[in-house]
């Protein structure tokens, strides 16, 4: 199949499956001597949807990379992907923690202005503005892998 087919079956645009392709997660597809063209396999739809339900749990990239070589090693021993599963959970909670804690101060935080008045006049900005940090509104930064939006 061509790429069009491959990403419309995948529910994906081609310039993801261009992008994992890149990436080295994707293996490169064959090419028609005549136009150049990509041609696909159903192994490579296989692979795409596998790589795609992986960005959807959240997945680095790396960690796809470790869980593709895994699932190549049919025989070999699981552990890695268990320890890779409980590592990317523990972050996903770790986060989980932390957009509460977020959620909490941006409620005490509008609790400071609840009515239209001028800017001058708002107490979110006021609170903002202020030179000191209350010991409640603690900046929530992120360490872990899970601190920004994946693309793709």
């Amino acid at each position: 199949m061509k790429i069009g087919e491959l990403a419309r079956q995948a529910g994906c645009p081609v310039e993801t499956v261009r992008y994992y392709e890149r990436e080295g997660l994707l293996q490169a597809a064959l090419r028609d001597q005549t136009n150049n063209y990509r041609h696909y396999d159903s192994a490579h739809l296989e692979r795409l949807m596998f790589i795609r339900r992986c960005r959807a749990l959240d997945m680095t990239h790396e960690e796809i990379r470790v869980l593709l070589q895994a699932r190549s090693q049919p025989d070999a021993d699981c552990g890695t992907v268990n320890a890779l599963i409980n590592e990317h959970l523990n972050h996903v909670q770790a986060r989980i923690r932390e957009l509460n804690m977020l959620e909490k101060q941006l409620l005490e935080l509008q609790s400071h202005c609840n009515a239209n008045r001028a800017t001058r006049d708002c107490g979110i900005l006021r609170e903002l503005e202020q030179a000191e940090e209350p010991e409640d509104i603690v900046p929530v930064i992120t360490a872990g892998h899970l601190a920004g939006s994946h693309s793709y």
